[in-house]
C-alpha cells in the first residue's frame, strides 16, 4: 500500500492535531544501527532518533533479543506481583540517580512521570497546587502537565488543576537578562524567584518542575549552577526539586549522565523524571526520588502497564549497552565534533542565529536574514530539504518554533557526523537560496 494512500487513511481515522513532519509524510519500514528507511527503500541517516527516544541505536540485537526472550515467557503482570526485571532495572537507576535513600516508580512515558511527580510533590506538600514552571518549557501532553507547560504552542488550554507561576531563566540568549554574564544571569534568575516566592505563599508551592536542556523549547537551557542557585532558595521553604531529564537523561549530553550534574553544587533534585530513551523505542517511563517523597501517597495506587516485564527487559538491555560502550563520551566527543562542524557553517548562513546545546543535543536556531525574528517557514523548509538528502531531523523551540533539534542515537560514529553535517549544511544552504530568490521575486518561501 502507497505511503499516499496511508495518509488519506491516517487523516480520516485519526484527530487533525496529530502533526505530521513533512509535505510528504513518511512511512518507516525498519532501521539498523544510525540509518531508518522508509517503505520506498529511501535510507535516511536519523538525527533525530523518533524524539529522542531511539537512544543507543535501531535494531539494537541485545535489545531485540531480551525483548523476544521476555515475550516468550511473560508479557504482563502489573505491579500487583513481584517483577524481577522491574527489581534489578530500579536498583540500578536507584543506584546511578545520585540521589539518597532512593525508590523507583515506573510508568509508561514522560507525561506521566512527571504526572506522578506532581502528584507526589503535592501530596508531601501537604495538598499544596502550586508549582513552579520555567518559561519555555514542555512536560507532557496529560492535562496536569499541559498546564504547567511555559510554551503556548504545546499548551492548549489555561485550565489546569494547578496554579502555575513561571520562572525566568532557561533560555540564555533571549529575554530580560540575555545581555548579562553568566553569573550576573544566575543572579538576577534567583532575585526573580525570590520576589515571585515573596507575593505568594511559599507554603502552598509545592515544588519547581525543570528541564537541564529544554528539549521541544529548542534545546535552550541556562548557565550552569543556575538550578543549584535556585535550590537554595527552594530548601529554605521546604519546596521540591523536580529535575525532568526525559530528554536530558542517559548521558545524552556527554558532559553528564544526568543533566541535573551541570547544578550540581547544591545537591541531587528531589525527584527526577525519565523516559524516552531508557527503553530505546520501548514505552518506559519513571520517577526516582527521595523516600520520604515517593513514599508520601496517602492512598492505594499502582500501574497497570508501567514495570511492564518486556520493557523493563529491553530497559536493563539498552542501558548495560550505553554504560558497558560509554555512550555518554562518545555523545560527548562526536557531538563537539558535530558542532564544530555546525558553528562554522552558521558563520556564512545569515539564517542561523545561533548553534546551541551539549553533546548529541544540538539546536540550530534559525531567523528571517536580516532579523532576529525566528520563522517557522525557514525550519519547515530546512527540514524539507534535508530529508531530500537522506537526512532526518526535528524542529521545535518557542514563539515563532524557528529551532532544528538534532539528536542521534548516542552510538553515532565521527564518520556517520561528518556525513549528517555535510547534509545539514546542504539543506542549510538550499534553504537560504531559496528564501533570497523568494525575496528578489518579492515573495518569500
Amino acid at each position: 500500500m502507497s505511503a499516499g494512500s496511508l495518509y488519506e487513511r491516517h487523516r480520516a481515522v485519526l484527530p487533525g492535531w496529530l502533526a505530521l513532519y513533512y509535505e510528504r509524510p513518511l512511512e518507516l519500514s525498519h532501521g539498523e544501527g544510525r540509518h531508518v528507511w522508509d517503505v520506498d527503500g529511501n535510507r535516511y541517516l536519523d538525527f533525530f532518533g523518533g524524539i529522542l527516544t531511539t537512544m543507543t541505536a535501531h535494531a539494537l540485537p541485545e535489545v531485540a533479543k531480551a525483548v523476544g526472550e521476555q515475550a516468550a515467557r511473560l508479557v504482563h503482570s502489573s505491579t500487583l506481583y513481584l517483577s524481577r526485571p522491574m527489581v534489578e532495572l530500579a536498583e540500578r537507576i536507584a543506584d546511578l540517580s545520585g540521589i539518597e535513600d532512593p525508590r523507583v516508580f515506573f510508568t509508561t512515558s514522560g507525561t506521566e512521570a512527571n504526572d506522578t511527580a506532581l502528584l507526589l510533590a503535592s501530596a508531601y506538600r501537604g495538598g499544596a497546587n502550586q508549582v513552579l514552571a520555567m518559561r519555555n518549557s514542555y512536560h507532557g501532553r496529560s492535562f496536569s502537565t499541559v498546564g504547567i507547560t511555559g510554551n503556548a504552542g504545546w499548551s492548549p488550554t489555561t485550565l489546569s488543576p494547578l496554579q502555575t507561576l513561571y520562572v525566568h531563566g532557561s533560555v540564555r540568549t533571549r529575554g530580560p537578562y540575555a545581555g548579562l554574564p553568566d553569573a550576573e544571569f544566575t543572579a538576577a534568575a534567583v532575585a526573580d524567584l525570590e520576589d515571585m516566592l515573596a507575593h505568594t505563599r511559599p507554603a502552598g508551592v509545592a515544588a519547581l518542575i525543570a528541564e537541564p536542556v529544554q528539549g521541544v523549547g529548542g534545546f535552550t537551557s541556562g548557565p550552569d549552577g543556575l538550578f543549584a542557585a535556585f535550590r537554595e532558595v527552594l530548601a529554605r521553604e521546604g519546596i521540591v526539586w523536580i529535575s525532568d531529564e526525559v530528554q536530558t537523561g542517559w548521558g545524552r549530553t556527554g558532559d553528564h549522565f544526568w543533566g541535573w550534574q551541570a547544578h550540581g553544587a547544591s545537591g541531587p533534585p528531589d525527584l527526577l523524571t525519565f523516559a524516552k530513551g531508557i527503553g530505546n523505542g520501548m514505552s518506559i517511563g519513571g520517577v526516582v526520588g527521595r523516600a520520604e517523597i515517593m513514599n508520601a501517597l496517602g492512598a492505594n495506587s499502582i500501574s497497570t502497564f508501567g514495570g511492564s516485564p518486556v520493557t523493563m527487559a529491553a530497559g536493563l538491555a539498552n542501558l548495560g549497552y550505553l554504560l558497558e560502550h560509554d555512550l555518554q563520551s562518545n555523545a560527548r566527543r562526536v557531538g563537539a565534533l558535530l558542532r564544530e562542524r555546525l558553528e562554522a557553517a552558521a558563520r556564512r548562513l545569515a539564517m542561523v542565529r545561533e548553534v546551541r546545546g551539549r553533546g548529541l543535543m544540538i539546536g540550530v536556531e534559525l531567523v528571517r536574514p536580516g532579523t532576529d525574528e525566528p520563522d517557522a517557514r525557514l525550519a519547515a523548509l530546512v527540514l524539507e530539504r534535508a530529508r531530500e538528502a537522506g537526512l532526518l531531523i526535528g524542529k521545535g523551540g518557542g514563539p515563532g518554533a524557528g529551532v532544528l533539534r538534532i539528536a542521534p542515537p548516542l552510538s553515532l560514529t565521527e564518520a556517520e557526523a561528518e556525513e549528517g553535517a555535510d547534509l545539514l549544511v546542504g539543506a542549510l544552504e538550499r534553504a537560504e537560496a531559496e528564501w533570497k530568490r523568494g525575496l528578489e521575486d518579492g515573495d518569500r518561501p
